[in-house]
């Protein structure tokens, strides 16, 4: 069953977009991720162009994020303060990330730029999950206690100037990391298409100390303020949201996250973070089969505006 994307401007099987949708909300369901870092992989793998598949899938993250963040703060699991630092860099670095990727569409360098941004944080972040879950693993069969960190430890982070204290989340700390942090989020969400939870969680915890049980809930309001701001931005400077293929990814991506999360819960946390770790390995190194083989198509036509 074939429909025509108007964005893309190509044809698409639905069964198979919709599928894309299950299995990618299955794998955020079942590891707890907004998925964006792998939906974008895949609908390039498919032939759809990188920069309609970033921007289209900044509005599918935006929409899943909404109804975790919304669940999160109705339970008081957010805190305000720090979202809202959070958000003062994610907002500007939202905005730098989407004036370069324009750039860099207008100069031809769109494409490879994605590739080689999805090759590099895939491959690293993939291999240092992996190793990390399988010493784990190692020290549970030994019957050793897991490696944790004195809660009153702290790192340089912790001297910096402009400290600020966070009631919900009960430290005191700068907030120049902290909006650091967001726009690092923010520019790397606006040019590859992720929400950066699987990336923006780890940071607060282990660097910012940010208890678990609000980091997930102030991560998605992050993830859905700087989302659906990339989206508007995408949109109405270059006009690349694909509203039908968002769609029909939001519908699969909803179905998907309900047996995901039911199949998670019988999994340990280390096993969880292996198979999370090969799966990104795995596609990071899909990157670099397709950045060194030689393309069926020599050569690209692209538009260009004409010169007075």
């Amino acid at each position: 069953m074939q429909i025509y994307l108007p964005i893309a401007e190509l044809p698409v099987n639905v069964l198979l977009i919709l599928f894309m949708g299950l299995a990618v909300g299955f794998v955020s369901g079942m590891f707890g991720i907004g998925g964006g870092f792998l939906m974008t992989p895949l609908l390039i793998f498919i032939g759809i162009s990188p920069a309609v598949a970033v921007a289209s899938v900044a509005s599918h993250v935006a929409a899943s994020s909404f109804s975790g963040a919304l669940s999160y703060w109705r339970r008081r699991a957010v805190d305000p303060a720090l979202a809202a630092m959070l958000l003062a860099g994610g907002l500007i670095g939202t905005t730098a990330g989407v004036w370069l990727f324009t750039l860099l569409r207008a100069l031809g360098q769109l494409d490879l730029t994605i590739g080689l941004s999805y090759l590099i944080l895939l491959t690293i972040v993939g291999g240092m999950m992996i190793v990390e879950s399988v010493r784990a693993i190692i020290r549970a069969r030994e019957g050793k206690p897991a490696e944790i960190r004195r809660p009153g430890s702290h790192i340089w982070i912790h001297k910096l100037p402009l400290k600020l204290r966070f009631k919900q989340s009960k430290i005191y700390v700068s907030v120049i990391p902290i909006c650091i942090i967001g726009f690092i989020i923010g520019f790397i969400g606006a040019i590859m298409g992720i929400g950066g939870g699987f990336l923006l969680v780890p940071a607060l915890i282990y660097l910012i100390r940010v208890p678990t049980g609000v980091v997930i809930g102030t991560s998605m309001v992050l993830t859905l303020v700087t989302m659906a701001y990339a989206t508007v931005i995408h949109a109405a400077t270059n006009h690349l949201v694909d509203a039908v293929l968002a769609l029909i990814l939001m519908i699969g991506g909803v179905i998907g996250a309900q047996f995901g999360a039911r199949t998670g819960q019988r999994f340990s946390g280390e096993q969880l973070r292996l198979l999370l770790g090969v799966l990104v390995l795995m596609v990071g190194l899909r990157f670099a089969y397709d950045l060194v083989v030689q393309p069926a198509d020599l050569y690209t036509i692209r538009a260009t505006e004409e010169q007075p």
